[in-house]
């Protein structure tokens, strides 16, 4: 029999194995207790906080920041006029636009009245004026088309009638103006066919949401040739950005639950004077798609952190990473901080925040220079604050837990950091994806109103009337007047002619023919 003293050793050794294996298996449950405290924290402030990405402490740190342009010379700086104030303008009613059409309405004393009491005649002595807005429900016409036929009386061999121009759909009644109010009530008002059908028929027109369906694709079809034409000019430019997100496709041959995706590409460059939007409906999210539709493509592409992307790094396409999802990333990790230690300005998530602060403050001063001065500032100013910052999320990245939303975000920005430096090597690079994001804004809305597309056809033709209502708002026409343009000329080319044909309705020679947006 073994004795007490013998087996005490096996026995404390056990237990002390045991504990460490607690010890453990608490702090991991403690992590992952800390993991859903944040993730419960992000999910409410998602769903009842403010969407907005600024930091309470914002203009503070921009003001911080803004001094450290203050010892560029006059030249470096450029002729900026614009100062930052905190007073607030004053509230009040803007006045109507003067372009508005006025009727004046004059209010006169009738003459029995025109008398004074002690018995004098009254004289005008000033006036009195107010507007009001009045609105005149849309109205509706129909044009009708007679076309004169012309016979011989002497021969008899046959009648000629006088042609009439060619239109958007042949055999419809829809004009290109109609065709034109239905195009922007949807894809730029985000008004779904169905209400536009109920819209009008209270004008005593009965127009179904298949007839109004029907259209689109009809001037999808027509138009398509002239989507080709701005993908080209895209594909020429040195500097794109894009942009992706879902979207629900019925009919498309799988699973009703899979994801279908709308892709975005536009030029990216600061100084851009020929800007393209261009919408593109893939039934899945691979980077091949990307790297089909930007084929040819010689410049910077600015993107986030999709590694779909990645497939179209080379020598020719230079990934440009985007500030806006790295700081983002910080942004999330202080929302799920508890209140107490949000308020913490010296806590690791308000120092990075500050850090990116100092960098946009920087780009919020040069955005008016020219592309040779911010590629100056940025070398000297933005360069050094960057290499600050990495030196500090590689300093902080060893004391973060992989799993937690400040450690998730200090190794994105590791991770992603050579694209996300790219902005200083052209003065002409935005510093983030945001306008590619603000551009894709638009189908964001409308999904939430109309949810899905029937059948890829149709998410293909929202792709291109989407393309050709953003380029229009890129370009600052207005998007009625140009799509209306658009469907009257066209179809007067024909079947068959030259992609050049079309150069002549680009929207940047167009200034002249079509109002601007207002």
């Amino acid at each position: 029999m073994k004795s007490t003293a013998n087996t005490l050793p096996y026995e404390t050794e056990n237990l002390q194995k045991q504990l460490l294996d607690s010890q453990s298996t608490i702090v991991q449950l403690q992590e992952k207790i800390r993991w859903y405290e944040e993730q419960f924290r992000l999910l409410k402030q998602k769903r009842f906080g403010a969407s907005s990405e600024k930091n309470p402490d914002q203009m503070q740190l921009f003001n911080e920041a803004e001094s450290i342009l203050d010892s560029l010379k006059p030249e470096e700086q450029g002729e900026q006029e614009e100062t930052v104030s905190d007073t607030r303008k004053k509230p009040g009613r803007k006045a109507l636009s003067p372009d508005i059409p006025r009727e004046v309405v004059r209010y006169e004393l009738p003459e029995a009245e025109q008398v004074c009491a002690c018995g004098h005649a009254l004289h005008e002595a000033g006036e009195d004026k107010s507007e009001q807005l009045e609105i005149i429900p849309a109205t509706l016409k129909v044009i009708e088309h007679v076309q004169v036929k012309y016979a011989c009386r002497a021969c008899e061999t046959g009648m000629t009638s006088a042609p009439k121009p060619a239109q958007p759909i042949p055999r419809s009644f829809a004009s290109a103006s109609l065709l034109a109010y239905i195009i922007v009530a949807k894809f730029m008002d985000s008004l779904p066919l169905y209400r536009q059908e109920t819209i009008f028929k209270r004008l005593s027109i009965d127009l179904s949401r298949a007839t109004l369906s029907n259209w689109m694709l009809k001037s999808a079809e027509l138009l398509e040739p002239f989507y080709d034409r701005l993908h080209f000019y895209l594909i020429q430019q040195k500097r794109v950005q894009a942009d992706e997100t879902t979207l629900n496709v019925i009919q498309d041959d799988r699973e009703t639950k899979s994801k279908s995706y709308m892709w975005l590409y536009q030029s990216g460059g600061h100084d851009n004077q020929r800007p393209v939007v261009l919408y593109d409906y893939q039934a899945t999210r691979a980077g091949t798609h990307a790297a089909n539709f930007l084929q040819g493509f010689s410049g910077h592409l600015q993107v986030d952190g999709y590694a779909g992307y990645h497939a179209l790094a080379s020598e020719h396409c230079i990934l440009v990473g985007c500030m806006a999802h790295a700081r983002r990333k910080f942004d999330e990790a202080l929302k799920v901080l508890p209140k107490a230690s949000r308020q913490n300005k010296h806590g690791l998530t308000q120092t990075a925040l500050r850090k990116f602060a100092r960098l946009y403050a920087i780009e919020k001063q040069i955005k008016a220079l020219s592309t040779e001065q911010r590629y100056v500032i940025r070398q000297e100013k933005s360069k050094p604050l960057m290499l600050e910052l990495k030196q500090w999320c590689e300093a902080n990245v060893t004391k973060t837990a992989k799993e937690a939303a400040i450690g998730k975000a200090i190794r994105y920005t590791l991770n992603q950091w050579d694209y996300l430096v790219r902005y200083l090597e052209d003065g002409n690079l935005q510093i983030d994806n945001n306008a590619a994001e603000r551009r894709i804004k638009p189908f964001v809305i409308g999904r939430k109103n109309w949810l899905f597309n029937q059948t890829p056809r149709g998410a293909k033709a929202s792709a291109l009337l989407y393309s050709l209502v953003q380029t229009a708002v890129a370009n600052n026409l207005e998007p009625f007047a140009y799509i209306k343009y658009l469907l009257t000329e066209l179809p007067k080319l024909g079947r068959h002619y030259e992609p050049e044909a079309l150069d002549q309705f680009l929207p940047w020679v167009m200034t002249e023919k079509i109002p601007p947006l207002k």
